[in-house]
C-alpha cells in the first residue's frame, strides 16, 4: 500500500507567547499535519504545557511533541496528561514517545544515564502501560521497572482504541520495538552517544536507512502494511545550488556531498528537486510522513503544498 504524504513540523527555543501561537496556526494554515516541540530541559517550553496553549488555539492540527522522552515521566503520569490533551483537543494528541538520549538532559538533571538497553526496556514497559491506561478498563501490569495496580486511566481519550503511538529510532533494537508497538514508526540517525556529533553521520546515511527498514520489516512482521514510516530532516533549504549546499553540510561532520543528497534527513533543491526527492523517499523506503524543523517551515511549504495527500 502507498501511503499518501503528509508532514509536520518541530518547533524549538523559547519563543514568545504570541509567536508560538502564530507558528502552530501557520503551520495549519499551510497544509502541516502536525505541530510540536521536542522534550529536553533547555532552551524551550514543557511540550504538554505548550501544546495545551496550540490546543485552543488550532483547530485541526495534530499535537505531537517529537518525542517525549519516557525517563522524564513515570507512565502513569505521562497517560494522564496525553488523555487530557487529547481531551481538551478533541482527539488530536499523537503519543509520541522515546526512551532518551540526550547526555547532558540526565548530567543536569541528575538522573541516571543508563546503558541505551535499559532505557529501551524501560520504554517498553511504559508504551503497555500507556496503552492499558488508555483502554478505559482496570489495569495492572508487574514489571522489571514498573508496577500498576487495579488502575484505570482517566479521562479516555478521545481517539479510540487509542491516540497514535510514534517511536522513532536509529538502532535495531528501539526500531525493533517501534515495529512491534507503534503505529508510526521514524527513522532518525543513531544517538547513542547522546550527542549530536559527526558521529552520527554514517547512521543518517541512504544504506544506513535500508538496515533500518530490514529491521522494522522483520520486528514488525504482518503488521508491517499497518505501519507509517516517518523521517524527520535536519538540513533542509530551497536552493539552485543543492550541491554546494551538501558539500558545505558534509564538510562539517565528515559526510561526501552525495551521502548528503541522498540522505533522508537532508532535503535540498529547488521546489521540483525536492518534491523529486521526498518522493524517492517513498520509493526506496515507503517514507510518506516528512518532519521539518521550525526553521524550514515557510521555506517548505511548497513541498507540502504539493505532496500532501498524494
Amino acid at each position: 500500500m502507498t501511503r499518501p504524504f503528509r508532514f509536520s513540523v518541530q518547533v524549538s527555543g523559547l519563543p514568545g507567547a504570541d509567536e508560538l501561537i502564530e507558528s502552530a496556526r501557520k503551520a495549519e494554515d499551510l497544509g502541516y499535519a502536525a505541530f510540536g516541540p521536542p522534550d529536553h530541559f533547555g532552551d524551550q517550553y514543557a511540550p504538554m504545557v505548550a501544546l495545551a496553549a496550540v490546543a485552543q488555539a488550532t483547530d485541526t492540527i495534530e499535537l505531537q511533541p517529537l518525542v517525549l522522552a519516557n525517563d522524564y515521566r513515570h507512565p502513569a503520569v505521562l497517560a494522564k496528561e496525553a488523555a487530557t490533551l487529547d481531551v481538551l483537543s478533541g482527539g488530536r494528541f499523537v503519543m509520541a514517545v522515546g526512551a532518551g538520549w540526550m547526555r547532558t538532559d540526565y548530567d543536569q538533571t541528575g538522573m541516571v544515564y543508563d546503558r541505551p538497553g535499559v532505557r529501551i526496556a524501560r520504554l517498553e514497559e511504559s508504551v503497555k502501560i500507556l496503552k492499558g491506561l488508555f483502554s478505559g478498563e482496570p489495569f495492572s501490569f508487574d514489571g522489571d521497572h514498573y508496577r500498576i495496580t487495579g488502575m484505570t486511566g482517566m479521562p479516555t481519550p478521545v481517539r479510540r482504541p487509542r491516540p497514535p503511538f510514534l517511536i522513532a529510532g536509529g538502532g535495531r533494537r528501539i526500531l525493533s520495538l517501534a515495529a512491534r508497538e507503534a503505529d508510526i514508526v521514524g527513522f532518525n540517525p543513531g544517538l547513542a552517544a547522546g550527542v549530536v556529533d559527526a558521529r552520527i553521520a554514517p547512521s543518517a546515511h541512504a544504506e544506513a536507512t535500508d538496515q533500518k527498514l530490514a529491521w522494522v520489516r522483520e520486528a514488525a512482521g504482518a503488521r508491517f502494511g499497518d505501519i507509517e514510516l516517518q523521517t524527520s530532516v535536519f538540513f533542509g533549504s530551497i536552493t539552485d545550488d543543492a550541491r554546494g549546499a551538501a558539500e558545505f553540510i558534509a564538510a562539517s561532520i565528515g559526510a561526501t556531498a552525495e551521502q548528503m543528497l541522498e540522505s533522508p534527513h537532508v532535503l535540498l533543491g529547488t521546489v521540483d528537486e525536492c518534491i523529486e526527492r521526498v518522493r524517492s523517499w517513498r520509493e526506496r523506503w515507503g517514507i510518506s510522513y516528512v518532519s521539518f524543523g521550525g526553521e524550514f517551515m515557510v521555506e517548505m511549504a511548497p513541498v507540502v503544498a504539493a505532496l500532501t495527500g498524494t
